[in-house]
């Protein structure tokens, strides 16, 4: 009886201990893919950088990297070097005591001059110093070019005449742009007059690169080109060419273009014309 009873108990806790374990546990899982990439607080330089691919890489402006920095003209980054990529925390100005107001001075007489002499007229004949100071100066050198003032419209135009693929997307964590479609080796023109401020290959992910200064304000970013035709320094013309279109950097034959305000991604469509 005894033995029956306790048989009948231990296929009962048997029975509850598979039926609990044939019950999933769920373990919670985090959603990491859209967790925010945390910016660093400062970027060493790398052979090839220069201030506007750093700032690119960024989102920040050069005058911000170099107020940030305390660089001045003109301007030269070294490999090795480390930029910070933030403003340097405020020091607390100490206040000083205030000081004792000094005793007044007792009056004193003023002093005697003696007249001045009358001023001689100057004599007809000028000493050779003189002369030398009257010839006119030579024509001084001519300023070099500047670009215009911010306040100053800059004019957009399309720099590729394939289809829009992509637009601009603001909460994207990779590049901020459009992609424009095309075939490999059509001409990449510039969308603006401007400067050449950085043409090359050193940034992940953007390929064979080019970017323009328009203004104190704007730049523009041309990505993924087969071959870089313009190079830094030169200044170009809205149309001219400045590339050919290519897949570096990405696995299809696209221009990625951006527009850049002070440093910050901005969409390109709120600029260029409607086609």
């Amino acid at each position: 009886m005894h033995s029956e009873l306790f048989r009948w108990n231990w296929l009962l806790l048997l029975c509850l201990l598979l039926s609990c374990a044939s019950e999933p546990i769920n373990a919670p899982v985090g959603d990491r893919s859209q967790r925010p990439v945390r910016s660093p607080d400062s970027h060493r330089v790398r052979q090839g950088d220069t201030l506007y691919s750093v700032a690119f890489l960024y989102g920040c402006s050069v005058d911000e990297l170099v107020a940030w920095n305390g660089l001045h003209k003109p301007y030269t980054i070294f490999k090795g070097q480390t930029l910070r990529l933030s403003a340097p925390p405020v020091k607390a100005k100490k206040s000083l005591p205030k000081a004792s107001r000094p005793a007044p001075r007792a009056s004193q007489p003023k002093p005697y001059y003696p007249p001045s002499r009358p001023k001689t007229a100057p004599s007809a004949a000028a000493p050779a110093e003189s002369v030398a100071r009257s010839k006119p100066k030579p024509p001084a050198a001519a300023a070099p070019r500047a670009l215009p003032d911010s306040s100053r419209r800059v004019i957009w135009s399309w720099p590729a005449n394939g289809r829009l693929i992509s637009g601009y997307n603001k909460k994207s964590s990779g590049k901020k742009g459009v992609n424009i479609a095309g075939k490999t080796g059509d001409p990449v023109r510039a969308a603006a007059a401007g400067k050449i401020v950085y043409s090359g290959s050193g940034l992940s992910g953007y390929g064979r690169l080019i970017i323009i200064k328009h203004n104190k304000e704007y730049l523009s970013a041309y990505a993924h080109n087969r071959k870089l035709i313009a190079r830094e320094d030169q200044w170009v013309k809205k149309g001219e060419i400045i590339a050919h279109m290519g897949h570096s950097g990405t696995d299809r034959t696209q221009l990625h273009f951006e527009i850049r305000k002070k440093g910050r991604p901005v969409d390109p469509l709120r600029y260029l014309p409607k086609r």
